[in-house]
């Protein structure tokens, strides 16, 4: 379905500079990136309350893990 929308001609320009800017084609393109680029930013948001949640259930359940930097420099030394 196609909707049309009034713009004044200072956005309009402004979109228009926006979209060329980034190498679109057009204002509707610019649109469909920043709705890609929002959903993505909502999925990301999402992974880092996941892993945020993970992180506080292993420590709940093992409590604070040894750094292993350490390990690791000895680890390369040899």
């Amino acid at each position: 379905m196609s909707r049309t929308l009034t713009l004044s001609d200072e956005l309009y320009e402004w979109l228009s500079r926006a979209a060329r800017g980034r190498g679109l084609a057009g204002i509707e393109q610019l649109l469909e990136q920043w709705q890609a680029d929002e959903e993505e930013r909502n999925r990301r948001t999402e992974a880092v309350r996941h892993i945020d949640t993970l992180r506080a259930q292993l420590f709940r359940t093992y409590g604070e893990m040894p750094d292993s930097v350490a390990l690791l420099r000895e680890d390369r030394e040899r």
